[in-house]
């Protein structure tokens, strides 16, 4: 790395940084995962932040994803620079104004976190469905496959755009690469300035509606001239890769890393090679270089420019030994003889006497994970007597039979690099302090630092997975961590739940967030947890962050507790070094709020620091036993085959088949019922004697935990052993008695129901779960 400035930052960041350069306008209307860069821009703009113009850029939101490229559109026409930031079904808004943004020849800039379009159901989640419906538009289309590249590439997109008097869109995968904290250099203004054509934005400028040299536009036009009109924008189609590779060479001068429409990585007589796009695209290097070093000869063509495709620059980035090439495409073209760019690469071979092998497959649809493993499958495939022509990586296809055989998991990450995994709960923190831990070690010593983050579709109060990696060199590795060196569990009931300690290596650290003692943890821990720890040689650990939290008086909030915990124990840099750090972050967090505050969570570091206890682990935790299971008849099938797996976290292993009958999106009803999660810590208890039985609690209650009940006396005679209830207040509901039932499982300790009881002395009062026995019988009844 040179001695340019370096930050960590994620992929929007990046992509603004450059884009606020460059723009005068952003007309926005924000959609995940895109919503951060425009995010970013309004808050430069409000700080002062002056682009290349000495301007600070205007932001506007618009009403919906049309409205805004519709201001583009219009700022652009009258000699304005405009950009905006969409994904999915915001980029299919805007493709009828694509085409006549291209049609005009303006250079506006989309930049997109290209994002999975909605069709049997939505997805939040990445791949290139959206901007593959968009390569007829005529807009180029430039992608990044890493952070880095988006810094470096998203000032390729403006540049060429204005010097080739056309539009771009510059995209990069949503989450992986949007998300993804990354320690990467960043280009200066100055820099980016001395690269921009001022003569192309004058003339730009000159040729914009002006009443002071007014001209006519968007006419309608008949069948003897419009085709010939559109043949003749050939020329500035045919001279923008030349273009692109000119500012390519020009960012590398800069930087000092190698930029091309299409990169070649690999043996230099490769016989087999993969095109892809996108930040598979780290993956892909790491497997080239673990099978290379292995004898083999492989390949990767990275592909930068999409469109325009350039023939003659694409079959230059080949080497001349290439027998077979597999392209690999982030979408499904449902019914076409083969997805986008499977075709492109075949049209581009199709004249070559000495063309190779060409096949095609998809992978990391609704951001699949996409692995090492997968891709040597894909390179096992290219050397068998006779490659699966049409497949799929990353799935078991059952039904249509196109998957390629998986083999054993890869390690093929850079050397030295440690690799950490937290199980989170949304809200609880975690994902913040884990981005506060990176932002630490990447811009406060030289290491590199990459951290990306998976959330569910729940949000606050589900599942949060954070992955870290740290290390000496460039971090490529772009797939989640699954063979950790360290490994935390923020929230004691997902042991229960999830197979996570089996992600650890040999040796390898557990820390536990628990309110169980030493003493408990043999009655307390699954069985194969004990086995697993025992046999791996597992350092185990445990803290109770949240009682450290609520005797500091900060409550709920332990997320600086577990993060001091973590540099305690994973050794990334020094423990002296890291609580310096934490607490000049803290203090600048929280200083807004008060001394009082800063000092509570300064001290919270301290008690992480030393609340860690190490638990030797027994030998005769191999020979732990599982508790036999427990069978439940009324368990509908969908549930049991199709539910439990997933709520599991084993959705990954689930074959084509498993979804025959929710193919089209339906859904059973009710499922809800069977998702018992136990993730609570605090729990509601109802005191009958203080209630005034208002029913706020229920009415507040997000998950519909806290339910009342009104019952006759035959009722009430019927309830189970220790079924709560009281005689009914009000005259309407004479002679009927009063419960309120509440299902541990299912709440998330959130305590809106205390929060809003109106009783003079609370009626509903929230306990430590461990202290809250489950009544599962009086819930039922």
């Amino acid at each position: 790395m040179s001695k340019r400035k370096t930050m960590v930052m994620d992929g929007n960041e990046a992509t603004a940084h450059v884009a606020y350069a460059f723009s005068e306008i952003a007309a926005i209307y924000p959609i995940t995962p895109s919503s951060p860069m425009a995010e970013k821009t309004d808050e430069w703009s409000a700080n002062g932040r002056k682009n290349l113009f000495d301007q600070t850029v205007t932001l506007v939101e618009m009403q919906s994803e049309a409205g805004a490229v519709g201001a583009v559109h219009g700022a652009s026409e009258a000699g304005v620079l405009a950009t905006t930031f969409t994904a999915s079904q915001g980029l299919m808004l805007m493709i009828p104004t694509l085409l006549r943004l291209s049609g005009n020849r303006l250079p506006a800039v989309l930049h997109v976190a290209s994002r999975t379009v909605g069709t049997h159901a939505m997805c939040i989640f990445g791949d290139h469905s959206d901007v593959m419906q968009c390569r007829q538009t005529g807009i180029a289309q430039l992608c990044s496959g890493s952070v880095q590249e988006c810094m470096d590439l998203a000032g390729v997109a403006h540049l060429s755009a204005i010097k080739g008097s056309l539009p771009f869109m510059h995209f990069f995968d949503g989450f992986r690469t949007s998300h993804e904290l990354q320690k990467i250099e960043v280009l200066d203004y100055e820099e980016l300035g001395s690269l921009l054509d001022r003569d192309a934005v004058a003339a730009f400028r000159a040729r914009s509606l002006n009443p002071e040299h007014p001209t006519l536009r968007c006419t309608v036009q008949n069948s003897d001239i419009f085709f010939q009109c559109r043949e003749a924008n050939n020329e500035y189609y045919d001279a923008l890769p030349g273009i692109v590779e000119d500012y390519m060479a020009k960012i590398g001068g800069l930087t000092g890393r190698e930029y091309h429409l299409f990169n070649y990585y690999g043996a230099p007589d490769a016989d087999r090679v993969i095109v892809a796009m996108g930040s598979v695209s780290g993956a892909i290097e790491e497997t080239v270089d673990y099978l290379n070093a292995r004898g083999e000869k492989v390949g990767f063509v990275q592909v930068h420019l999409f469109r325009p495709f350039s023939l003659k620059h694409f079959l230059a980035a080949f080497p001349s030994t290439v027998k077979r090439v597999a392209v690999l495409d982030r979408c499904k073209e449902m019914g076409a003889g083969g997805e986008p760019l499977y075709q492109d690469v075949c049209a581009a071979f199709i004249n070559k006497a000495d063309r190779p092998e060409i096949y095609g497959g998809r992978y990391g649809l609704g951001a699949k994970d996409t692995t090492p493993a997968q891709i040597k499958a894909v390179f096992d495939n290219l050397a068998l007597a006779q490659p699966k022509a049409d497949f799929s990586i990353g799935i078991e296809d059952d039904v249509t039979h196109l998957s390629l055989p998986l083999g054993p998991a890869l390690d093929c990450g850079g050397e030295g690099t440690v690799n950490c995994k937290f199980w989170g709960l949304g809200s609880d923190g975690t994902v913040g302090a884990n981005k506060n831990s990176i932002k630490i070690i990447g811009d406060r010593t030289p290491q590199y630092a990459q951290a990306y983050f998976e959330y569910d579709a729940k949000k606050s109060f589900g599942l949060t997975c954070s992955h870290l990696r740290f290390g000496k060199t460039p971090i490529r590795s772009s797939y989640l961590v699954k063979r950790a060196d360290f490994l935390a569990c923020h929230n004691q009931s997902y042991l229960g739940k999830y197979d996570m300690v089996e992600e650890l290596k040999d040796g390898g650290t557990f820390l536990l967030n628990c309110d169980w003692k030493p003493e408990e943890l043999g009655e307390k821990l699954p069985a194969r947890v004990k086995r697993y720890l025992a046999e791996h040689d597992i350092r185990f650990y445990i803290i109770d962050g949240l009682a450290i939290a609520q005797e500091l008086g900060l409550g709920n909030h332990y997320n600086l507790v577990l993060q001091a915990a973590f540099f305690s124990l994973a050794n990334i840099i020094p423990t002296e070094e890291a609580v310096t750090y934490m607490k000049e972050a803290a203090e600048k967090t929280y200083r807004t709020k008060g001394a009082d505050v800063v000092a509570k969570n300064q001290a919270a570091i301290d008690s992480g620091i030393h609340g860690v206890q190490r638990i030797e682990v027994p030998a005769a935790w191999k020979e732990a036993q599982d508790a036999p299971p427990v069978a439940d008849e009324d368990i509908p099938a969908f549930v049991r085959n199709l539910l439990e797996p997933i709520n599991a976290q084993k959705g990954d292993s689930l074959p084509v088949s498993a979804f025959r009958e929710i193919s089209d999106g339906t859904m059973p009803l009710g499922t809800s019922a069977y998702e018992k999660r136990g993730i609570a810590t605090q729990i509601p208890v109802w005191n009958k004697e203080l209630c005034l039985q208002c029913n706020r609690c229920s009415f507040v209650c997000p998950h519909a935990v806290i339910r009342p009940y009104l019952l006759n006396d035959e009722e009430a005679k019927a309830a189970p052993e220790g079924f709560a209830y009281c005689d009914a207040k009000g005259a309407a509901a004479k002679g009927l008695h009063y419960a309120i039932q509440i299902s541990n499982l299912d709440c998330t300790g959130c305590g809106s129901c205390a929060n809003s009881c109106i009783a003079k002395e609370k009626a509903i009062v929230m306990k430590p779960a461990r202290e809250v026995p489950y009544h599962k019988e009086a819930w039922e009844y």
